[in-house]
């Protein structure tokens, strides 16, 4: 793997989350917190997992490992989920801008929120986190859909045309 692809993608996972907050953006409060049955559960639910994925992983790729994920609770509606979703890609961004294609291709250690020790190569770590964004973002499509905003097209090939 190399720097350019692993940019690609990462322009890809921005351009479809932005789907996915424009989207979301112009629901109500109940919609945002309302329950569903997907894995995670509501809307909320479902972006702050994949949220606290792109935290957890930024930061064990910087070297730390965090011990638990970030809770739905923490943000009480929409504006203060999506403020902090704007900065960890923000601080995402700067990590992935900074590989180099030697150090995606080496391995790197982390513990996982359970304590359990691992080693990775770092690219496969980070295509994992752009295909787990994929499948909570059709799983907020989906729920986006069913409240009359959906987000349209996220597959990447829609994002490649585009450039």
């Amino acid at each position: 793997m190399n720097k350019q692809d692993i940019l690609v993608l990462y322009q890809y996972n921005q351009w479809a989350n932005a789907k996915i907050w424009n989207a979301a953006a112009n629901l109500t409060q109940e919609q945002f917190l309302a329950p569903a049955s997907f894995p995670h559960g509501g809307l909320r639910s479902t972006l702050v997992h994949a949220l606290s994925a792109e935290w957890i992983w930024r930061t064990r790729w910087e070297g730390t490992s965090p011990t638990s994920m970030l809770k739905a609770d923490e943000f009480p509606d929409f504006p203060s989920l999506q403020a902090r979703w704007a900065e960890e890609e923000r601080r995402l961004m700067e990590v992935v801008n900074g590989m180099s294609d030697e150090r995606l291709n080496n391995t790197f250690d982390y513990t996982n929120t359970s304590g359990k020790p691992f080693t990775r190569v770092l690219w496969h770590a980070m295509t994992h986190l752009v295909n787990h964004g994929t499948q909570h973002r059709t799983e907020a499509a989906a729920m986006l859909t069913d409240f009359g905003h959906s987000p349209g097209d996220i597959d990447l090939i829609f994002f490649v045309s585009e450039l």
